[in-house]
């Protein structure tokens, strides 16, 4: 497999209602960098449009029926983006502060990591995070046995 050397091997593409409020959004609420966008003549809508967070390239468009469908229309969405930043608190109240909804508030997690859980204005889901302790695999499997174990589990199918 060869690799652009634009591009990470694997690159998010998300598919909105509202690309042009999505790109603002980003920008406010992650510090987003647009790299560029194309634009239909007559509607505005955004046919495919770049973008950079924190040096990680984002693609996205507009709905397009019958080619691109976006998390409001389909009802939610089945994907969970995660977000390293320095400083959890302050980049999960940014977003908030820029339209997201809180779903999860920032607290620390059995993993090692501080995190808050939002859905964008666009239906997509960030987990917003940052290190605050290294958790060896067999520690934070104990760590995981010990929570399932206070919580009551869902029969498996």
């Amino acid at each position: 497999m060869s690799k652009s050397t634009d591009y990470p091997a694997v690159v998010p593409y998300l598919t909105v209602q509202g690309a042009s409020k999505a790109i603002d959004f980003y920008k406010a609420a992650f510090g987003a960098e647009e790299r560029y966008r194309l634009s239909t003549a007559g509607t505005g809508q955004v046919g495919h449009a770049e973008i950079s967070i924190g040096g990680q390239a984002v693609m996205l468009a507009d709905e397009f029926p019958g080619r691109s469908t976006s998390p409001i229309t389909l009802g939610g969405s089945a994907t969970t983006f995660v977000l390293m930043v320095p400083n959890a608190d302050a980049a999960f109240d940014r977003a908030v502060a820029a339209g997201a909804t809180p779903i999860m508030p920032v607290g620390d997690q059995f993993y090692g990591y501080r995190m808050g859980l939002i859905t964008d204005p666009f239906g997509h889901r960030w987990m917003i995070q940052h290190e605050i302790e290294k958790v060896a695999h067999d520690e934070m499997q104990k760590r995981w046995d010990s929570m399932l174990g206070s919580c009551p589990q869902p029969e498996a199918k």
